[in-house]
């Protein structure tokens, strides 16, 4: 039962970093993010961001172990 809580932990934990860090994303750069991919279909940004989602997916991983 306490490896079920410290993996919900840690698993509320990351997905509170990826919010934060999108909200920082749409926040700096100057146009907004959502609109860029979901109206105007930019693959390229939609590209980026994935790659961003994934590298931070990677450094909360290894800060977990």
């Amino acid at each position: 039962m306490k490896e079920i809580m410290e993996t919900l932990l840690y698993a509320g934990i990351g997905l509170g970093v990826f919010i934060v860090a999108l909200i920082i994303l749409e926040v700096v750069t100057k146009y907004s993010i959502t609109k860029k991919i979901t109206e105007e279909g930019n693959i390229a940004l939609a590209i980026v961001l994935a790659s961003i989602i994934a590298s931070l997916g990677m450094i909360i991983s290894s800060a977990i172990r």
